[in-house]
């Protein structure tokens, strides 16, 4: 059985224009001067040089592009295929897949090696349908190497609870080792409303 459609499955199949809005507010962002490479900055503090890492949502490539720009061997995986489109023109180098994190497997398409990092930032977990949370990050788990880490950034309000989430964690087969409120490093406090949690395998 497929799993239940994700929250942005949905949008762009009531409104296909949605996926160029998205691509272009990002483009105009970075021509504006907007500091789009924190994530990327953050990720790449926490690995050697030229460590595996996925792009898990990895939307128009602005984090993967740029982790491979730094030396990483990048693969990226979103549901939307324009913006899949949009990664391998503006970003090529790292391998780009169109695919529901909700059934992640690499393997199938001849990646068998783990990760030493998956990240997922961009709200990812919040456009999640809620059917298919721990499976995703139960598959984040499938995909890293026994040292890896997946650092995971989302904002609150959006339907899903950080208390939630962090039982997900467990149900999943990961571990919690730091929270943190930015991903510039702030400590998250419980009055927190955006979370970056760095989590392994349990």
């Amino acid at each position: 059985m497929a799993p239940e459609p994700s929250k942005w499955t949905r949008i762009i199949a009531a409104d296909p224009s949605h996926s160029a809005r998205y691509i272009q507010r990002f483009k105009t962002m970075e021509a504006e001067g907007h500091d789009l490479g924190g994530e990327a900055r953050t990720v790449d503090a926490m690995v050697p040089r030229g460590s595996r890492i996925l792009d898990a949502g990895c939307g128009p490539g602005r984090v993967g592009g740029r982790l491979h720009a730094m030396g990483h061997t990048v693969v990226g995986v979103d549901v939307d295929s324009a913006l899949i489109a949009a990664a391998e023109q503006d970003y090529p180098g790292p391998t780009w897949i169109t695919g529901d994190l909700a059934e992640l497997d690499l393997p199938s398409h001849g990646i068998s090696e783990p990760f030493d990092v998956i990240v997922a930032a961009g709200n990812v977990m919040g456009f999640l349908a809620p059917s298919t949370r721990v499976d995703v990050l139960r598959r984040f788990a499938d995909h890293l190497a026994p040292e890896g880490r997946a650092i995971i950034g989302f904002g609150g309000g959006r339907g899903y609870e950080f208390s939630d989430f962090f039982a997900d964690l467990d149900e999943a087969g990961l571990a919690l080792d730091l929270p943190l409120e930015t991903w510039d490093l702030r400590p998250f406090t419980a009055a927190s409303t955006f979370l970056v949690a760095i989590c392994r395998r349990a």
